[in-house]
């Protein structure tokens, strides 16, 4: 990220083109001269305006185009804030950005700048940052609606309510500081100060064991396993619907890892398809048999299409009795599938989709993400030193290196060295 952050910039901020239109995007103290060096003047703010824009000068006409502006710092970047909703032709979009470079003291803006300043300028905080990032990347229901969860504030919300109690239990330290003699201090706790230290520690507990974001995002890892010619690739293409394995009467065909990304129901699966479990003396095959046998250890589901009484791990499988349409029934099967027939497809769906929601993140539940979860851990660790000693100088240091590390999930302490990698991995134009 440039260190350049007092400079106007701009940047298309919608789709590419070709589209109906396009959304270009100046912020910086000089947002209010680029308005005026295309549109020849300067519309009242947050009034959209019909405007001919014109290459800096008064040169040829670039488009006929709707302008917004939005002063600082009660924009969505904390400064001066102008748009251009233009015609969305490649032509006119490359137009009005060459005009825009034209113009003195502006530059075009890098990945996740606009963000980035938000974040700077006090107008979102980091975990609503980390939640917008998210909304970008979400592709199932359930990832979209996480996302607008921790980019609508709900995680910032629940840290300056434990922020709060955390400030109200110090005070309550300080009172013994300030009243007790000198001899007394470090003898007694204020009354009911464990009860609500307690109460706040079981409640920072329960977020931290609920499910991940990170399984949200990536997807529930279900890995398809069993021996040779089970018709673990066949399963794999029926249910991410497209022919992802290459699938073949001969055993060995798949002797590589292959990974399919979907949503069932809703909800993301990483469906993974492996080598048939055997003993072989081709070297290949071997190290494809080795890597499924890794992947089992990595698996929350397993998807076993080989003997029930012989699946790897009971507690995360779900024995599968595939080709039903030419085997009998095994009674210890949990499922029969035939992809020929397309019998018990539902069934097996019903069972992941049972699988996963104790995987995954409830709906209406808050969700953190692994460097929340880590934090999270510090600050229960510091919560429970605070309990043990029953000395209010010892506790109140406690106390205040848990507030600091609540202070790391917001952004407002200790994360600089993060901001460069969550910023960069946004658009140009976010």
């Amino acid at each position: 990220m440039s260190a350049d952050r007092g400079a106007t910039i701009y940047a298309l901020s919608s789709g590419t083109p070709p589209a109906a239109i396009a959304v270009i995007r100046v912020s910086g103290p000089r947002a209010d001269a680029a308005v005026e060096a295309l549109a020849g003047r300067l519309p009242e703010a947050r009034r959209p305006s019909l405007a001919v824009l014109r290459r800096p000068g008064g040169g040829d006409v670039l488009d006929r185009a709707l302008v917004l502006r939005f002063p600082g710092p009660t924009s969505s970047t904390g400064e001066d804030l102008a748009e251009f909703h233009v015609h969305g032709g490649r032509s006119v979009v490359a137009a009005v950005l060459a005009a825009l470079a034209q113009v003195g003291g502006l530059r075009p803006a890098e990945p996740g700048e606009f963000t980035r300043r938000a974040f700077e300028n006090g107008r979102i905080d980091l975990s609503e940052a980390e939640g917008l990032a998210d909304l970008l990347m979400a592709e199932t229901e359930a990832q979209r609606r996480m996302a607008l969860q921790l980019a609508g504030g709900a995680l910032s919300r629940r840290v300056e309510d434990w922020q709060r109690t955390l400030l109200a239990l110090s005070a309550q330290l300080e009172a013994v500081f300030d009243f007790a003699d000198e001899a007394d201090v470090g003898s007694d706790l204020p009354s009911g100060w464990s009860e609500s230290l307690r109460a706040l520690a079981t409640e920072v507990g329960a977020a931290l064991a609920r499910p991940s974001i990170e399984r949200l995002r990536d997807g529930v890892r279900t890995v398809i396993a069993g021996p040779p010619n089970a018709g673990k690739s066949s399963l794999l293409n029926v249910l991410v619907g497209r022919e992802a394995a290459i699938t073949s009467a001969i055993p060995g065909t798949t002797r590589d890892l292959v990974e399919a990304p979907t949503a069932i129901g809703g909800a993301p699966f990483l469906l993974i398809d492996t080598a048939g479990l055997r003993e072989t003396g081709d070297v290949i095959e071997t190290i494809g048999v080795e890597r499924a046998r890794a992947s089992l250890e990595a698996a929350d589901i397993i998807l076993w299409l080989g003997d029930p009484e012989a699946s790897p791990d009971p507690g995360r499988s779900i024995r599968v009795q595939s080709k039903a349409d030419i085997n009998d029934a095994d009674p210890k099967a949990d499922c029969r599938v035939s992809v020929v027939t397309g019998a018990g497809i539902d069934d097996l769906i019903a069972l992941l989709r049972e699988r996963s929601a104790g995987l995954l993140p409830r709906e209406g539940e808050l969700a953190i993400n692994a460097r929340h979860q880590a934090i999270l851990r510090d600050v229960l660790e510091h919560l429970r030193e605070a309990q043990s000693p029953h000395d209010p100088i010892l506790a109140a240091e406690s106390l205040r290196v848990a507030r600091g590390s609540l202070d790391r999930i917001t952004g407002r302490a200790g994360v600089e060295d993060m901001l460069d990698a969550l910023f960069g991995t946004f658009c140009i134009g976010k």
